[in-house]
Order: structure tokens, then sequence, then C-alpha cells
């Protein structure tokens, strides 16, 4: 008898011991970088203030995103006449609603927000077509390779869900 409780417990033990071998951390997962575009509000129209980080210019958009991370395709850095900049390339489907949303509202501003924070505004002075948006970031050009890693991290995370969801 005392035998049998030897085995028991010595096949425990060890089953213990190889179980927590299997164990492995945990790893880090970067937090998303969230990108969304708010368009500004018109006359009659609900909003809420949002100001740029460096300018302090202030502008009231509409409470919903227009453009949400699910219609981002990519960033990417690019360098134009007046500095470096963020290009957004939009899904077709975003791109038609980027082309339809910048045609009727030109002269107003949409403003990138990205996890929550205000960070780049641009002025809507055409219809954008091409599924391609330049947009300048309030952030120094040193900190825009991080930003566009981890926004196409984020990107490519929420594609592969889904394409998983089909």
């Amino acid at each position: 008898m005392n035998r049998i409780r030897f085995l028991i417990a010595a096949v425990a033990a060890g089953g213990a011991l190889l179980s927590g071998g299997c164990l492995s951390t945990p790893k880090t997962v970067e937090a998303p970088a969230v990108a969304r575009f708010v368009v500004e509000a018109g006359d009659g129209q609900p909003g809420v203030v949002l100001t740029l980080p460096v300018s302090g210019v202030s502008v009231r958009v509409q409470p919903k995103p227009v453009i949400s991370e699910f219609d981002v395709a990519s960033v990417a850095e690019a360098q134009v006449e007046l500095g470096r900049c963020l290009a957004f390339r939009f899904t077709p489907g975003a791109a038609r609603d980027l082309y339809r949303l910048s045609a009727s509202h030109l002269g107003s501003r949409l403003v990138l927000v990205i996890n929550g924070q205000p960070v780049g505004a641009r002025v809507l002075d055409r219809a954008i077509d091409g599924g391609v948006l330049f947009i300048f970031a309030e952030l120094p050009d040193d900190a825009l390779p991080a930003l566009v890693q981890d926004l196409n991290r984020t990107t490519a995370a929420l594609q592969a869900q889904a394409a998983k969801a089909k």
C-alpha cells in the first residue's frame, strides 16, 4: 500500500515538474495604434472640440468617426514639399467613402485621432480620389517611423482578424 502511495506521489510530482516546463512567459503585447478620422462639425450639428497638441488649434468635430481603423489598408511616411507627413492608404470601400466625404465637405477639416488623441488636421480643399490621404501629424519627424510601424502592425492584426472571421 505504501508503495502504491509512493508511486502515485512520484507520478504527481513528476507531472507537476514537467508541466511547469511547458509554461512560458507570455509575449509582450504591444498596445495597438488606432487611427480614426473625424470631420469638422457644421453649424447646428452636434460636436466635440479637439485641440491639436503643438499648434493649439481647436476644431469642433462630429463625435462619430467618418473613417476608422478598419478602413486603413496601410500607412507610410511621405516626403512632400512642405515636409514629412503620413500617407494613409484606405480599403476600396473606404476610398469611395473618402471621395464622397471630401467632395461634400469642401472647406471643412478632417482631424486624425490616434488612440483618442488628436494629432493632425487637414483642410478638405478638393475631392480626394485614389484612396490615399496625406496628413501632417503634430509630432517630431523622428517619431514618425515608430508610429507608422505601430499603425501598420495594428492594421495587419485587424486584417488578419477579419480574414479569420470570413
